[in-house]
């Protein structure tokens, strides 16, 4: 059998799509916050020693409950993701009551599980001011796969993927060839991140954290701001209002923690997105930009635009300046955008108000949230360290 062999490659439908971040956790709250100019993150003096740091930290009150199986991984990250899946639980659970158990799958995303509820028991273990036993498993990368398969009974494959920021936009794409290749009957996919000490430290050592509000391709862009969310989604193959058409991967293998400067590695993501699903980038009717507000970030993915749109003027636009940057969930919190302004047909996420910096000048960036005309498909950027990109195409069916 050839290398290049691959199952055939089908959309497969968004049946029920949940989401909590700073943009909070309705359909007309995320419209309202992406369409407005008013902010939605929030400083916090709490992570950083000595430091104030704007972040996209979730407002929603969280379940207090966790199931008793569930204890020894009980961690907010965890709760994060059971108050997400609490709001469409009811649904699920009838959608799939007509599927075997063991055909229901789970692939979820996240690069710090439940990290942040270890961190002061580490320190005071590292310390040797206490004795209390660090629980492992919450902070276990296939922690949070493994518990919500728990919480629903469901016995198909679950696992999670951590590949930084592109890792829920990987778990679509893997769900969606579980689904292709027969494997499974419903996956339920999406990603988790939460608040952390860890990862806004780990940006901060890179310098690579923003002092204010994050400007994505700003001419004075300085670095990011971290963000939390929660976005699942339960896919399956039967039609939905909005389909998830196809992904296209690739890895730059460049540098560690920097992209490829021309975009190579993007474009070619991008692109195979675009073959799988058979559309053209004229097609394409909104991109939203991975848009880190990294110096070398935006250059090289207005580059790799440039390239596989060819002078074509999509519209697109950031929204991290609105969620923060929210690292293994970034790609499900933007898939929830990407679906929710399919669905609506009237409006579209406002790209950054400030300044831009005049080498990137040159694209359709959404100044204006009123969508004029109807558009059919909208492409999701996700572009993580080491050079892992993905590319998600979606796709509704006008009237």
């Amino acid at each position: 059998m050839s290398n290049n062999t691959e199952w055939p490659h089908q959309a497969v439908g968004i049946q029920f799509s949940t989401t909590l971040s700073a943009l909070g956790t309705t359909a007309f709250e995320i419209q309202q916050a992406l369409s407005g100019v008013e902010n939605t993150l929030s400083e916090r003096s709490d992570l950083i020693a000595d430091q104030t740091v704007w972040v996209g930290a979730s407002k929603q009150v969280l379940s207090t409950e966790v199931p008793n199986g569930l204890s020894q991984a009980d961690s907010r990250n965890l709760r994060f993701a059971l108050t997400a899946l609490m709001q469409i639980e009811p649904q699920i659970k009838a959608y799939t009551a007509k599927f075997d158990i063991q055909r229901l799958a789970i692939i979820l995303g996240t690069s710090t599980s439940g990290i942040a509820d270890n961190e002061p028991v580490l320190k005071a273990h590292f310390q040797h001011q206490s004795m209390t036993p660090v629980q492992h498993q919450k902070q276990e990368m296939g922690c949070l796969a493994q518990s919500l398969q728990q919480y629903l009974g469901w016995e198909g494959a679950a696992y999670t993927i951590s590949t930084a920021c592109s890792s829920s936009a990987k778990a679509m794409a893997a769900g969606q060839r579980l689904l292709n290749a027969n494997l499974a009957d419903a996956v339920l996919v999406g990603g988790v991140d939460t608040l952390c000490q860890l990862t806004l430290n780990g940006f901060n050592s890179l310098e690579s954290l923003s002092n204010s509000i994050c400007r994505p391709c700003g001419e004075q862009r300085d670095g990011i701001n971290i963000g939390e969310a929660a976005g699942l989604f339960l896919l399956a193959k039967a039609p939905a209002p909005v389909m998830l058409l196809s992904s296209g991967e690739s890895m730059d293998a460049w540098h560690i923690s920097a992209p490829h400067p021309e975009g190579q590695g993007a474009a070619k993501a991008m692109q195979q997105a675009l073959d799988r699903a058979g559309l053209k980038a004229c097609d394409i009717g909104y991109l939203n930009l991975h848009g880190t507000a990294t110096a070398q970030n935006d250059a090289m993915e207005i580059k790799a635009v440039r390239t596989v749109f060819e002078g074509y003027q999509v519209l697109l636009s950031s929204t991290k300046h609105k969620t923060g940057h929210c690292l293994g969930a970034a790609g499900a919190i933007e898939a929830v955008i990407c679906q929710q302004i399919l669905l609506d047909q009237s409006w579209l996420p406002l790209h950054q108000n400030g300044e831009l910096d005049h080498a990137l000048a040159d694209q359709q960036y959404v100044r204006d949230s009123h969508l004029a005309q109807p558009i059919r498909y909208a492409m999701s950027n996700s572009f993580a360290f080491g050079g892992s990109n993905i590319s998600l195409i979606f796709g509704t069916v006008l009237p």
